[in-house]
């Protein structure tokens, strides 16, 4: 599998996303806002990641499934 930069970069803000949903909703803790305020710069943060997620659904169409499978 050819991996592409673009991909990864958009993997890994959407798993920021997830983990700062998880601890919002386990903990009440908000890691964006903790590290940088609510300002101008989380904004931002928060954008690129919702833009990354929307990216990543196109990955389910580029998922190759081995046509030899043993299972």
């Amino acid at each position: 599998m050819n991996t592409k930069p673009f991909d990864v970069i958009c993997l890994i803000l959407v798993i920021i996303g997830a983990v700062n949903w998880g601890l919002i909703g386990f903990f009440n803790f908000n890691l964006v806002e903790a590290i940088f305020g609510f300002n101008w710069v989380a904004r931002v943060i928060y954008a690129l990641v919702g833009l990354a997620g929307l990216y990543c659904i196109s990955l389910f169409g580029r998922i190759r499934i081995p046509a030899d499978r043993n299972n």
